[in-house]
């Protein structure tokens, strides 16, 4: 492993279990209320948006445990797995836009479409210096894992408790 990924191994696997755990508990969050979210087309778009940044940190924490990896092929990865994501926080946000359950309110259309692109917006950043292999991308990577893991805790929270107010 390269000096630079090694030193974030820990961080890491930390991140790759913390993840995983998180990954189940939001699922099950899902489960408990799944009439409610799969009834509201935004709902449901949010919760993929979430589940999928989650994912990516998830992958990109194992990936960047991968033996003897130059930070630009790391770098790659990331890019690579910011672009899928991109993908389907496009198709979230365009559900969500396009919501038209009863008692919605779209003036938190913004916040929730931001909630799942912000993550993504890091990870490039990110991707881009480690591809320039600036070591600072590491930093920026673990950044955008830490707010996606925020973002799917409030996620696991609206699908818990919020959705039935």
């Amino acid at each position: 492993m390269e000096t630079a990924l090694a030193s974030w191994g820990e961080f890491n696997v930390a991140i790759a279990g913390a993840g995983a755990a998180l990954g189940g508990l939001l699922i099950v969050a899902l489960s408990v209320n799944i009439k409610q979210i799969a009834e509201s087309r935004g709902l449901a778009a949010r919760a993929g948006a979430a589940i999928s940044a989650l994912i990516l940190g998830v992958v990109l924490a194992c990936a960047a445990l991968i033996p003897d990896q130059p930070l630009w092929v790391f770098g790659t990865e990331v890019l690579a797995g910011t672009l899928a994501g991109g993908v389907v926080a496009a198709l979230a946000g365009r559900a969500i836009l396009q919501d038209d359950s009863p008692g919605r309110r779209s003036d938190w259309d913004t916040q929730h479409i931001a909630s799942f692109v912000l993550p993504l917006v890091i990870y490039a950043v990110g991707g881009v210096l480690l591809v320039l292999a600036v070591p600072a991308g590491l930093l920026v990577v673990a950044l955008a894992t830490i707010v996606a893991l925020i973002g799917a805790v409030v996620f696991s929270w609206v699908a818990l408790v919020e959705i039935l107010r």
